[in-house]
C-alpha cells in the first residue's frame, strides 16, 4: 500500500464539507443535552445518555483531530470533509431517533438503523481509505467490511457495559447483540463495495 496523491484544495467544498460536520456536531450534541438533564423523559431512561454526552463528541472529532495529526496536510491539500461528515452522521441519526422515540415507537427502526449507520460509516471510512492506494483493488473492499465488522463488535460491548448489564434488556441481550452485529457487518459490506467500485472508476 502505498499513499496517493494530494488534492488540489477547493474552498468552496472545503467550507460545504466543514459547515455540514459542524451542524451534525452541534445537533447531536444538543439533542444529548436534552435527553441527559431534561427529567422524566422515558425515552431516555436506562439509555446511558450522560456517557454518551462525553463520548460521543470526542468520538466524532478523533477522526478529523487524528487525521490532521498524522497527515499535517498543508494549506493547498484539501481536507477530506465529506468523509468525516458520513462518519459523524450515525451519531446524530441515532440520538434523533432517541428524541424522537423511534426505538420504542417503531418495531424495525433499531434494525434500520444499525445496517444505515454502519453504511454511513464504513462509507465515510472507505471515503479516507481512498487517500492510500491499495492493491489489489479488491483489498479496499475486504478493509472497509473487516473495520465495519469490527466496530459492529466493540459498539455491542460498549453498550453492554454502558447500559445493557444493569438495564432492563438483558434477557434480550444476546439475540438482539448478534443481529445488530450481523446488521452493521451488511452495512460494512455494502459500503466496502460502493467504495471498491469508485475507486475503479476513479482509475479508468
Amino acid at each position: 500500500m502505498s499513499m496517493g496523491t494530494t488534492e488540489v484544495a477547493d474552498p468552496g467544498r472545503g467550507r460545504a464539507g466543514l459547515v455540514a460536520a459542524a451542524l451534525i456536531l452541534l445537533l447531536t450534541m444538543a439533542q444529548l443535552v436534552v435527553l441527559t438533564y431534561v427529567p422524566d423523559l422515558p425515552q431516555a431512561e436506562g439509555k446511558g445518555f450522560g456517557a454518551r454526552l462525553l463520548w460521543y463528541p470526542i468520538i466524532m472529532v478523533a477522526t478529523p483531530a487524528v487525521w490532521c495529526l498524522v497527515r499535517r496536510p498543508p494549506a493547498v491539500v484539501q481536507l477530506p470533509w465529506p468523509g468525516f461528515a458520513l462518519i459523524m452522521s450515525p451519531f446524530l441519526i441515532d440520538v434523533t431517533g432517541n428524541t424522537l422515540d423511534f426505538y420504542r415507537s417503531i418495531e424495525w427502526w433499531d434494525d434500520l438503523n444499525h445496517f444505515t449507520n454502519w453504511f454511513l460509516l464504513c462509507l465515510g471510512i472507505g471515503l479516507l481509505m481512498r487517500h492510500a492506494r491499495m492493491a489489489p483493488r479488491w483489498a479496499l473492499t475486504v478493509t472497509v467490511t473487516g473495520a465495519g465488522a469490527a466496530l459492529a463488535i466493540l459498539w455491542e460491548l460498549g453498550e453492554w457495559y454502558t447500559f445493557i448489564r444493569h438495564g432492563t434488556e438483558l434477557g434480550t441481550a444476546y439475540e438482539d447483540t448478534l443481529g445488530d452485529e450481523a446488521l452493521g457487518s451488511l452495512g460494512g459490506l455494502v459500503a466496502g463495495l460502493v467504495v471498491g467500485s469508485l475507486s475503479a472508476r476513479g482509475e479508468r
